[in-house]
């Protein structure tokens, strides 16, 4: 876990993004977030062995499951939850909006 963020954080820098345009470590407690990078991870791993013809003893379907019931595990265990609120509910004034909050353009 601690690779994945240090490698996401210099792919930032390296577009010229520094390194506090985003909050990693944050983002990767999201289950959305979570799933989609490992989901990703997963088919870019399976285009560079088909690449070169090799052909991993278990299917791309299979491993994807496995990572969806891995996260799904973290979920139920409180590891992965809503980072942008504390605890495990949502806060008061995220329990009084209609729509998701736009921040305003400055």
């Amino acid at each position: 876990m601690v690779l994945l963020v240090k490698t996401l954080l210099l792919l930032s820098v390296a577009f010229g993004k520094d390194d506090t345009s985003m909050n990693w470590k944050l983002r990767l407690k999201n289950k959305t977030t979570l799933i989609t990078l490992l989901t990703t991870l997963v088919a870019l791993i399976y285009q560079v062995l088909g690449a070169f013809n090799i052909v991993p003893g278990i299917s791309e379907d299979s491993i994807i499951t496995i990572v969806g019931i891995a996260v799904n595990a973290l979920c139920l265990l409180g590891i992965v939850v809503d980072p942008t609120t504390d605890g495990i509910t949502d806060s008061k004034q995220a329990m009084e909006y209609d729509k998701p909050k736009v921040d305003e353009v400055e």
